[in-house]
């Protein structure tokens, strides 16, 4: 191969990715969301003008990984906080970051009233099923049966009521346009969710509505399982609860 052979680059670290140690356990998917954050990001050419919003939870430092400015929430405000910074900045890419312990339990009437405003922001919503970053209670998006602290016997609906599918909530509300629920199982879901993401961001682009894609992910430490055997359990148990796909769609495919 001559020195004059052209190489394409097919992979390499994002800009909008800083490099820096990762502080969450083995296994977890925060660290692969961040990554497809990052790409959508570089992809669209928006870093420069992306604001993002981590609120309280294991979300709490992701300032540390994204390479653009972060405004940090109080838990449950993320959506209200960004509210206000896309009100501010309208010509800016306004997202939150957000687990399922601060959108869907704390941060419920943020989540709703934006969702049902239209606020042109974009939330990404890691549901774990759990809270992490507390030590392993039970979360809104427990699944039934499923075991933790608070819960040691299985989430019983008569008396812990039923998981809240918090996306579908959102999907109702008339100015939200669009809500896609992703897993970040395998390579192949995780390029749906990039997909879904990029969607998202550039209908937010395009001044479109409230959009939000909900990413499953595995908390192998408060699960008491091993990465291996976490991951299995979203794709087989817990996409049982939280099917993956498409919720609404106002937009359409723009390719």
């Amino acid at each position: 191969m001559s020195a004059e052979t052209a190489y394409k680059q097919v992979f390499g670290w994002p800009e909008s990715l800083q490099k820096n140690p990762t502080h969450y356990c083995p296994g977890c998917g925060h660290s692969v969301a961040h990554r497809l954050v990052a790409e959508v990001i570089d992809e669209l050419g928006v870093r420069e003008k992306t604001i993002g919003v981590p609120p309280v939870g294991c979300s709490v430092l992701a300032y540390n990984y994204f390479n653009f400015d972060m405004v940090e929430a109080p838990h449950g405000r993320a959506l209200a906080v960004a509210t206000g910074i896309k009100r501010v900045h309208p010509n800016h890419v306004v997202m939150t970051y957000q687990g399922d312990g601060d959108l869907a339990a704390i941060g419920t009437a943020e989540t709703i009233h934006a969702a049902n405003r239209g606020e042109k922001i974009t939330a990404i919503f890691i549901n774990n099923a759990i809270y992490g970053m507390t030590g392993g209670q039970m979360a809104p998006t427990t699944t039934l049966g499923q075991v933790a602290t608070t819960t040691p016997g299985g989430r019983d609906a008569d008396r812990d009521g039923a998981p809240i599918d918090i996306s579908s909530m959102v999907a109702l509300c008339k100015r939200t346009v669009y809500v896609e629920r992703c897993a970040l199982t395998n390579p192949k879901e995780i390029r749906k969710a990039k997909k879904a993401i990029k969607k998202a961001f550039q209908a937010q682009i395009d001044g479109k509505g409230f959009t939000l894609v909900e990413l499953l992910s595995a908390c192998p430490t408060n699960w008491k399982m091993g990465p291996v055997d976490a991951w299995k359990w979203v794709a087989e148990e817990m996409t049982k609860t939280y099917p993956l796909g498409v919720i609404k769609d106002e937009i359409g495919d723009k390719d």
